[in-house]
């Protein structure tokens, strides 16, 4: 049974097997256990679909009727019993640790009774064997009736599959859940549709999860089933192929879903003998791991799990298409059927039947080639009236995809057809992933098609290039509809009326990222593509430039928003200074803000949308005033303050007082922060009595999305490390940090923090306990520093960030740019803080980001005289001890 040239299941040599040691669980689990390990020697040499999947089916067809025969087969009435198998068991397709649903089925309830002692005995010893089953034992009626309630039973019982016992009965069972007597085709089909409706919900209507689900995701394993079901109701088939012979199916597309099925089993089986269970999500690490044993390879490109994961979602998107071309012609010729069939002409290539747009004739697309493009403008301008394009002219654009090409790209006709398209009032998002879904897109932009499946392999990418690209194109779509109320947009709405031309920046939208993948900078690269395109659709050179200036700097507003400190005016004037004038600033706020809610659920927040409109009206302010008239530094923090002291009635706070506590600060505290976070500080402070030994404070910050947490008190080493040791222990994110010390050494910190949801601490009992925490904290000698004791996420574990460390120096302010990029983890910036206190450096603020699972932040510091770090062993010191502290894998148990 074990010899290496063996076929992976060698049924005589299992009987023989049985024969010899007996039907007993104990060897039932020896020959599971021999097979499982055949399977997986199988596998290490080449990941193997069908082979497996056939090899299991018929060894567990094997177990099940011998285990059946000893069982019961001497029990009086068994005889009248059938054992049959159900579900993808009875569809013959059991991947390497797939459950095992079985039905036996009794003519009447009475027949079950007589039986029922041996029966438990033989599901009983089913489970002994360490089988994955799911048993149900029904009469004939109780499956009819469940059937009939159930649409998911009914599905069961279209695969049943007699493995044992009365041939009677179960041709019984067959007529008697037929389509003639429940789920007629109509009302099938309806009830499958909408069950995909929900399971497609489940993964928000998208294949390009992180970590996808290979048999329930669009465009998974699932989609194949739901065509076969279908097709099994409405013609009897027991075949996708014979959907070819009933002309449902062509033969390519018959290949394509056989391809794809096979690849997907190869993937399912990986990860159930990865994990030795049925387990169905492509996590991270089994990502890395398949992709290796698939033979993929790192490249200086991209990475083989990057690799990997493009064929993966190349294959689903695939899969997607054909589910949703096969299913809505099984919805004209089945749900339809009773339509009217008369055709409304829209033109003299298209017309309008059953609500859908069809060509007029089949020779359409081969004798005006440019109608591929005109299609698409068609159901923009008829939205109203029409449900979607019929299959068979799916199929036709499907067939004519070659003749989009250089030729095609560069006729009047089909460029002229592309800025109308993205120019219409309504539709414009929705169509061009309509045009992406029946690969239009990635044929008229080449440069598209390359990023077609392209991820990164991250935390922070949540999608493919060319899906994330689409949903920034709807982002800025949304800008046009202020109806929608959309609360990150409010200053959108208020910009997008301005901007002259809203194409431009939907063709920024659609080419931002769409030079990722191939090395260098996608930004520069994609920028020539940009302005190729543009001109290629006769824009005038500004615009062309305006466009491919966008690509090229999609990521400043974002990069010097959250890394850099935007209350330092030359910093203001530096982004000024390269944004030029207001067209480009509102074009790029825009731009902006889309690309940020379109990476992914976790990338926006409120926090990072106030610091983008903050960025954006100082620039505004400074545009305004004239790039060759900055604002004097000193001007701006009077002007601050003056804000400041307007917020504070005098009934609250002594305005003497509050004057003589203010020039105690310098202008780099009214720059730092706000004036509405000034007054709250000096309300708290002035408030206190003297003798407190520290003033802790919280509020809440709704346009930020977070809390404020204000500590005042005398400056002493290690103060920075203690209260963020502290706010980590109560699980709180810290997503700003802004420290400073006052003229007589006292030191104000103040935080924006977040629950681990990303919300604001609302509670007010939360509240109380963070500044209790603090309180307790800050009168302990020495500071403590104890870490929090938060886990770290399985995805988090899942990936290795080298700890980079680099030094800047800003000769405006005097003093060091620390940026760190390291896995992020709890207790990182209490961290940082003890590096920085034990070599004798002060904290003068620190910008904290998170992307995925990498932490970049950037850290302000000065020597204890206030001065930028220069010495260059100190800095090389000081980076080696970040990286001991933070460059090795977290600890066990976090």
């Amino acid at each position: 049974m074990n010899a290496p040239d063996a076929p992976l299941f060698d049924a005589p040599a299992v009987g023989q097997y049985l024969d010899q040691a007996g039907v007993t669980p104990a060897s039932c689990r020896r020959a599971r256990q021999q097979f499982g390990d055949r399977l997986r020697a199988y596998y290490d040499r080449q990941p193997a679909g069908t082979p497996i999947v056939q090899a299991r089916t018929a060894f567990v067809d094997l177990l099940l009727r011998r285990i059946w025969a000893t069982q019961m087969g001497d029990v009086p009435g068994a005889e009248r019993l059938a054992l049959v198998a159900v579900g993808g068991y009875g569809r013959g397709e059991l991947h390497a640790c797939s459950d095992v649903d079985i039905l036996v089925l009794a003519p009447r309830a009475g027949d079950v009774n007589r039986v029922s002692e041996a029966l438990t005995g033989f599901i009983t010893f089913l489970y002994d064997t360490g089988l994955d089953i799911g048993a149900s034992v029904r009469s004939l009626r109780q499956c009819v009736d469940e059937g009939r309630r159930d649409v998911t039973i009914a599905t069961a019982l279209l695969e049943a599959r007699l493995l044992a016992g009365s041939e009677t009965l179960f041709e019984q069972l067959s007529r008697r859940t037929g389509p003639d007597k429940m789920w007629p085709t109509r009302k099938f089909m309806a009830a499958k549709l909408a069950e995909q409706h929900v399971r497609y919900g489940k993964f928000d209507a998208t294949a390009y999860k992180l970590e996808p689900n290979v048999k329930e995701s669009p465009g998974g394993l699932r989609d194949i089933h739901t065509i076969g079901w279908v097709a099994k109701r409405h013609f009897g088939a027991r075949t996708l192929h014979e959907l070819v012979e009933h002309d449902f199916l062509e033969p390519d597309e018959y290949r394509q879903l056989v391809e794809g099925q096979e690849f997907l089993s190869e993937v399912r089986n990986g990860l159930h003998l990865l994990t030795g269970r049925k387990h169905d999500h492509l996590l991270f690490d089994q990502q890395r791991e398949l992709a290796r044993r698939f033979g993929y390879q790192d490249t200086a490109g991209s990475l083989a799990v990057e690799q990997f994961m493009k064929r993966y979602y190349g294959t689903v998107k695939g899969l997607s298409r054909l589910n949703e071309m096969l299913l809505q012609h099984f919805e004209e010729e089945i749900l339809l059927a009773r339509r009217s069939d008369r055709a409304t002409p829209l033109n003299s290539r298209f017309q309008l039947r059953k609500d859908f747009i069809e060509v007029r004739n089949a020779q359409v697309f081969r004798r005006y080639p440019f109608a591929l493009l005109e299609l698409f403008l068609l159901l923009q301008q008829h939205r109203r009236h029409v449900r979607g394009v019929r299959a068979g002219t799916v199929r036709l654009i499907r067939k004519h995809l070659h003749l989009i090409d250089d030729a095609f790209r560069a006729d009047l006709r089909c460029t002229s057809l592309f800025m109308e398209i993205i120019r219409q009032p309504h539709g414009i998002g929705h169509e061009l992933q309509r045009m992406h879904r029946y690969g239009v897109l990635a044929r008229y932009i080449p440069a598209f098609g390359r990023v077609l499946g392209q991820m990164q392999h991250d935390l922070f990418h949540v999608y493919t290039v060319d899906e994330h690209s689409l949903f920034v194109l709807r982002n800025t779509r949304s800008y046009a509809f202020p109806e929608e109320n959309i609360p990150a947009l409010e200053l959108g709405y208020q910009i997008f009326p301005r901007i002259p031309k809203p194409e431009l920046l939907y063709l920024a939208a659609l080419f931002h990222d769409v030079a990722k993948g191939r090395g260098g900078d996608h930004s520069v690269l994609g920028e020539s593509e940009a302005h190729a395109f543009c001109r290629l659709h006769r824009l005038s050179e500004f615009d062309s430039r305006l466009v491919a200036w966008l690509v090229r700097h999609h990521l400043l507003m974002s990069s010097v928003s959250q890394r850099q400190d935007i209350g330092d005016p030359d910093v203001i004037r530096a982004f000024a200074a390269t944004v030029g004038d207001q067209v480009h600033l509102d074009y790029l706020y825009l731009l902006t803000v889309a690309d940020m809610r379109g990476t992914g659920p976790t990338v926006w927040n409120s926090w990072k949308g106030s610091l983008l409109t903050a960025l954006y009206l100082a620039t505004r302010r400074a545009l305004r005033r004239g790039l060759g008239s900055p604002i004097d530094a000193h001007e701006q923090a009077l002007d601050i303050r003056h804000r400041a002291a307007e917020l504070l009635p005098a009934e609250q706070v002594d305005p003497r007082e509050c004057e003589r506590f203010w020039e105690r600060l310098d202008d780099d505290y009214f720059l730092r922060f706000t004036a509405e976070e000034i007054a709250w500080h000096a309300k708290h402070i002035l408030r206190a009595r003297s003798a407190a030994p520290a003033v802790v404070a919280t509020r809440d910050f709704p346009d930020r999305g977070s809390t404020g947490v204000m500590v005042y008190t005398r400056d002493r080493k290690y103060l920075f490390a203690a209260i963020t040791s502290t706010l980590d222990r109560l699980a709180l994110d810290i997503v700003d940090a802004r420290i400073y010390t006052s003229r007589d050494g006292y030191a104000l910190d103040a935080f924006l923090v977040t629950d681990i949801n990303g919300n604001p601490v609302s509670n007010p009992a939360a509240r109380r306990e963070i500044r209790a925490a603090l309180r307790r904290a800050l009168q302990e000698d020495p500071l403590s520093l104890t870490p929090g004791g938060r886990r770290v996420s399985r995805q988090h574990k899942a990936f290795h960030v080298t700890t980079e460390v680099s030094f800047a120096t800003d000769l405006g302010r005097d003093r060091t740019v620390v940026e760190l990029i390291c896995k992020d983890r709890p207790g990182l910036l209490s961290q940082v803080a003890q590096a920085f206190a034990e070599a004798g450096l002060v904290l003068q603020n620190a910008r904290v980001n998170t992307y995925g699972e990498r932490a970049e932040d950037a850290f302000f510091i000065t020597d204890a005289a206030g001065h930028a770090v220069t010495d260059a062993e100190r800095l090389n010191a000081l980076r080696e001890d970040l990286i001991r502290r933070l460059g090795q894998e977290l600890p066990p148990g976090l």
